[in-house]
């Protein structure tokens, strides 16, 4: 992992906002010790576990771990819901001087020219409207995200997954305009597109790519920088 490499050492890795635990579990393949936190209770009793990581139920702006301990502090997909001045000021307290804090998020999903059509669509038109305000920070890419310390240069990186079309309408559920959409109006917006994704994507039960292009920001704290008390 590119992050690990950064890193000043791979003792321990703080996972904020941990949701199912999956980033937490690739930690543990490069850090000794991962910590992964989470505000909610039912993301942290369901998430994937393992020998190395410890999972609490503790807000991203109010963790227990040690001052100037963790070698690296990850947050993926959820930066937009935090009080950036709360949580910043908490990433300056925990990270060991040189220890990295990496922002993640993905935006819209790949697969083929016309699947992405059907799926733009619903994105930037039938849920026009219905996703969070904070979203657009993530549709952004992240930029004009204002970090503190050094940026540091990062490569450019995808997520994918082997999908038939039902696992695809399963994640276009998961969607939290969709259900926005549904608890306003009563029905279910996937119907709108269902029979235009069918055309788009073929026997349903092919297999296809899918890919999301990710956004990463990475700012690195100063070695120099000194932990005062009080």
């Amino acid at each position: 992992m590119w992050l690990a490499e950064q890193a000043p050492a791979r003792q321990l890795a703080w996972d904020c906002a941990t949701g199912s635990g999956q980033a937490a579990f690739s930690l543990t393949a490069f850090f000794d010790r991962v910590f992964a936190t989470d505000a909610s209770a039912e993301q942290i009793r369901h998430a994937r576990t393992h020998d190395n990581i410890e999972y609490r139920v503790e807000a991203a702006e109010r963790c227990s771990l040690d001052p100037c301990s963790a070698d690296l502090i990850l947050v993926a997909q959820a930066y937009h819901w935090f009080d950036p001045d709360r949580f910043l000021a908490e990433v300056s307290r925990v990270l060991k001087p040189g220890g990295l804090l990496s922002i993640v998020s993905y935006h819209l999903l790949r697969v083929t020219a016309p699947v992405d059509l059907v799926v733009k669509s619903l994105w930037g038109q039938i849920l026009d409207g219905w996703w969070p305000k904070e979203r657009a920070q993530v549709d952004a890419g992240l930029h004009g995200l204002e970090l503190p310390f050094e940026e540091v240069s990062a490569p450019s990186f995808e997520m994918s997954a082997m999908w038939q079309m039902g696992d695809l309408l399963n994640y276009l559920g998961t969607w939290s305009a969709v259900k926005n959409f549904s608890a306003a109006k009563g029905t279910n917006p996937l119907d709108l597109i269902e029979r235009e994704l069918a055309n788009a994507w073929g026997d349903p039960h092919k297999v296809q790519k899918i890919s999301w292009p990710i956004s990463l920001r990475v700012v690195r704290k100063p070695y120099h920088s000194i932990q005062h008390a009080g």
